[in-house]
């Protein structure tokens, strides 16, 4: 259950980052609402989450993990913002940081 609580608190971060970052671009006070709100919804779902079982180390390194992968991907793909070298190695290190972080459950799923 924490997992899906954690995988709504990325969600909602990351629509928050689009909402900040269309702040940045227009100033509209809409976008600075919708912003916010997210970020208060999202950090609900974390509450949720650490009570549920994530544990604060390991819910606090997927979420930062995620969350920094999905914005670098926003960034590049919507707003065109340019990926170098290093956040491309970064990205990739993310990516096996989270596997390793769920390395013992994917033992356990595989073997049965």
């Amino acid at each position: 259950m924490w997992i899906l609580a954690l995988l709504f608190l990325i969600g909602f971060e990351a629509l928050a980052d689009i909402f900040s970052k269309e702040y940045s671009l227009r100033g509209s006070w809409q976008y600075w609402c919708l912003a916010i709100g997210g970020y208060i919804i999202a950090n609900a779902f974390w509450l949720f989450s650490i009570r549920k079982g994530s544990g604060l180390a390991r819910g606090a390194v997927l979420f930062s993990v995620a969350s920094a992968i999905l914005a670098v991907l926003i960034g590049s793909i919507k707003y065109h913002e340019e990926i170098g070298g290093v956040e491309s190695i970064g990205i990739l290190v993310g990516v096996v940081a989270i596997v390793l972080i769920f390395w013992p459950d994917l033992l356990t799923l595989f073997r049965g």
